[in-house]
């Protein structure tokens, strides 16, 4: 319900912990921006429960997408794809794109599935900071800012998902990640 609402919520992941909000609402959206002082063209990734609720928010989804989502799905790839009207420039740094992924933790699952929308979600860090494993790690403003923080403990993967962009030809890893 939360998130829903347009409410912070920090969770975890099999990688870090994340500062999510709906990502269908630009205000809250925001919010995450300004939780951690982060750019507002810095591109934040969507997360979601499975492939079916990836497809519903981009205007493409090749081939290429559907076979690595089916192999690394849930886990630490993020796929850059066309994104839909449906994903607010916010959410996108003002971009054409959008980044998904679909986590491989059934904590992190559970809540986007039980929310019923895509959660937009970076680190749960201030920006230029050390993302948290546990929420021991938690900045005050990072857990001022959060309506719920989701405690399940260590995250056991440490470092981010490998962002891999598949608009262009052939596919470029932009960030090297846990995968």
């Amino acid at each position: 319900e939360a998130l829903r609402s347009g409410r912070l919520v920090v969770f975890p992941t099999e990688t870090v912990y994340g500062l999510g909000a709906n990502a269908l609402d630009a205000t809250a959206v925001m919010g995450i921006y300004a939780a951690k002082g982060r750019p507002v063209r810095n591109p934040l990734i969507v997360h979601v429960h499975n492939a079916d609720a990836a497809r519903q928010i981009v205007t493409m989804w090749p081939a290429a997408a559907e076979r690595l989502a089916k192999t690394f799905w849930p886990g630490p790839l993020s796929l850059v794809l066309p994104k839909s009207d449906a994903i607010p420039d916010v959410v996108t740094g003002g971009g054409p794109t959008v980044a998904l992924r679909c986590p491989a933790h059934r904590v992190a699952l559970k809540l986007i599935e039980m929310a019923d929308v895509p959660v937009a979600a970076p680190s749960a860090n201030p920006s230029g900071y050390v993302s948290p494993t546990r929420v021991e790690h938690l900045a005050e403003n990072i857990k001022r800012a959060a309506a719920y923080v989701v405690d399940a403990g260590l995250c056991p993967g440490g470092i981010e998902s490998t962002v891999l962009d598949l608009t262009e030809d052939p596919p470029r890893v932009l960030r090297p990640g846990l995968l």
